[in-house]
């Protein structure tokens, strides 16, 4: 019987490309268009890999779980995930590069770069020519961004980043994936990258339901909790105060009571099929 090699894993990655470029198709002539402008720029197929998902008949996936595939299936040192409907303009490849190499001189945890999105509940960060020719300037880059929009995202692939697996729709992705980021202990920041984005976005009612399952999901995600391990009990929770008081051993010796009382161990029981 063979036996299976060990494999040592080396401490650098190694990657097969620089970028890989992944977008959601629905007009193929517009991602054609979008492909000419990378290649003029610099993002030549022997540097960089080019992936899409035809969504032009039906919707093959959906912006979550498509980008999910592109994150796994991608090759690239650096992942960007953009719209159809973009066209590079005196940006290009070495400038990316070199907002890339910024950005990890002065923040190595970084794991997401764009050319707009939200830098808090007051400010936005936008670096963009829009729609018939609306131009975005902002003076002052990098700016550390809470969120970012999603006509042109740059994931560093040894991140390990994914999407949320129960969210759905074609908005939010960005929010979604910084969100997904800072969890994991890394920032996102918007850099000098301008290109022109043909359109302005759509808010429509698919908008807003998403919006709603997207608070009501991170709703969740962030809630303060009573948590355990094999060896040990805490309380996590995002205010400071709550902390100490959770993780007092009066209050977890009630909390473990109310769980024993209330939340016992047959109620996280999964049945499975072909089980009674």
């Amino acid at each position: 019987m063979q036996q299976a090699q060990p494999r040592k894993i080396e401490k650098d990655d190694v990657f097969e490309f620089e970028f890989s470029i992944c977008t959601l198709v629905t007009n193929m002539e517009e991602y054609r268009e979008m492909c000419e402008s990378f290649i003029k720029g610099g993002f030549t197929t022997d540097i960089c890999e080019y992936l899409f998902i035809d969504n032009i008949r039906q919707n093959t996936f959906e912006a979550y779980a498509g980008l999910n595939r592109f994150l796994r299936e991608a090759k690239g040192k650096y992942i960007i995930v953009c719209h159809q409907d973009i066209l590079l303009l005196q940006h290009g490849m070495n400038d990316l590069q070199t907002r890339i190499e910024e950005i990890e001189i002065a923040d190595p945890k970084w794991a997401v770069l764009g050319n707009s999105g939200s830098i808090n509940i007051k400010y936005r960060g936008l670096h963009i020519v829009q729609g018939d020719g609306k131009e975005w300037h902002e003076d002052v880059l990098p700016l550390r961004a809470q969120t970012l929009d999603e006509n042109f995202i740059v994931v560093k692939n040894s991140a390990n980043l994914a999407l949320s697996a129960d969210l759905q729709g074609f908005h939010l992705y960005g929010a979604d994936i910084c969100f997904v980021a800072d969890v994991l202990g890394y920032n996102s920041y918007v850099v000098d990258f301008k290109l022109h984005h043909k359109s302005y976005g759509n808010d429509d009612e698919k908008f807003y339901l998403l919006k709603r399952n997207f608070i009501k999901k991170y709703g969740r995600a962030f809630r303060s909790r009573f948590a355990g391990t094999t060896i040990t009990r805490f309380y996590i929770s995002g205010n400071s105060l709550m902390r100490i008081l959770g993780n007092n051993r009066v209050v977890l010796f009630l909390a473990r009571q109310f769980y024993k009382l209330f939340k016992p161990k047959k109620l996280y029981h999964t049945k499975l099929k072909g089980n009674k």
